[in-house]
């Protein structure tokens, strides 16, 4: 505000040079404030989760075998679980838009992501052909009997966490466009 201050005591400014100047200094401080808004929120949801406990429910792997959150937690430090169903269209978009920057998130932080899959009997023979459909690269889960989903008391899809070092430490339910963004700030975040 110095500078708008000195500028104006010239007075060697235009009316609409000045209107331009504040329009980009409150766009400066909206994005500053964006930024702090955001870090605000992500350390609220980080203090709110830290320390949650990993439930012990049992998952299956597109290949039969069985495996639970805490064992995957126990190999990799820092992971993101997403629950979804084939027949939930928002839960489709998230996987889309994550697979398009997965690679990327890999390579940058080393990050494993998980989408667990919630159809029960009647729409679960529709999980392989749409996985192989779609070409999605991360590690695909079936929650076949609605365990997990219980667990966390998960009442819609897509519900995202973050698991750190085994605890889980950021959850998040619903997907709008740019999200995955976002979920890749918290994932840096927590990463450094």
């Amino acid at each position: 505000m110095c500078f708008v201050n000195a500028i104006l005591r010239k007075k060697t400014i235009k009316l609409v040079d000045f209107n331009k100047l504040m329009i980009s200094l409150l766009s400066i401080k909206t994005n500053i404030m964006k930024k702090f808004i955001c870090i605000l929120v992500l350390s609220f949801n980080f203090a709110l989760f830290a320390q949650e406990q990993l439930p012990s429910t049992t998952l299956k792997t597109l290949s039969g075998s069985n495996t639970t959150l805490k064992e995957i937690a126990a190999v990799d430090d820092l992971i993101v679980v997403s629950l979804w169903a084939t027949w939930c269209v928002p839960c489709k978009n998230e996987l889309d838009a994550v697979a398009e920057v997965y690679d990327d998130w890999v390579s940058e932080t080393g990050v494993k992501y998980y989408a667990v899959s919630i159809d029960d009997s009647r729409t679960a023979k529709r999980v392989k052909p749409m996985i192989n459909g779609k070409g999605w690269e991360f590690e695909i889960l079936l929650d076949e009997n609605s365990d997990l989903k219980r667990a966390f008391g998960v009442s819609t899809v897509p519900f995202t966490i973050i698991i750190k070092s085994g605890e889980i430490v950021y959850k998040h339910t619903g997907y709008t466009p740019g999200y995955e963004d976002e979920l890749y700030d918290m994932i840096v975040a927590l990463k450094g």
